[in-house]
């Protein structure tokens, strides 16, 4: 069983913060998704995924990222990845996200 997952956006000038704190896994990942959507629906000029207190990440959490990505590029929207954790740094390191990827911090 995965742990519980909580997200909340915060919409600032011109940015909206999603922050991620929990797990991101396949039993929690429809909720990044629609975080995600909805930050983006704004049209901001920037998206920052905040990833402070996100303990784990699988690659369905990576797929909802490469999702926001994508859907951001095509918007003419940046997205960055903001305070992984070593563990989170890691699996985005390994799967080449952070090569296409800003990282904020």
């Amino acid at each position: 069983m995965s742990e519980e997952l909580v997200t909340s956006l915060d919409r600032a000038a011109d940015t909206v913060t999603v922050a991620l704190r929990g797990e991101v896994d396949v039993a929690t990942v429809d909720q990044v998704r629609v975080a995600l959507a909805d930050a983006i629906a704004g049209r901001p000029r920037a998206v920052v995924v905040d990833m402070t207190d996100l303990s784990f990440i699988d690659s369905t959490g990576l797929g909802a990222l490469i999702f926001g990505f994508q859907r951001c590029r095509d918007e003419g929207i940046a997205f960055r990845l903001a305070h992984p954790s070593r563990g989170v740094r890691q699996i985005l390191v390994l799967s080449g996200l952070l090569e296409v990827v800003e990282l904020a911090d």
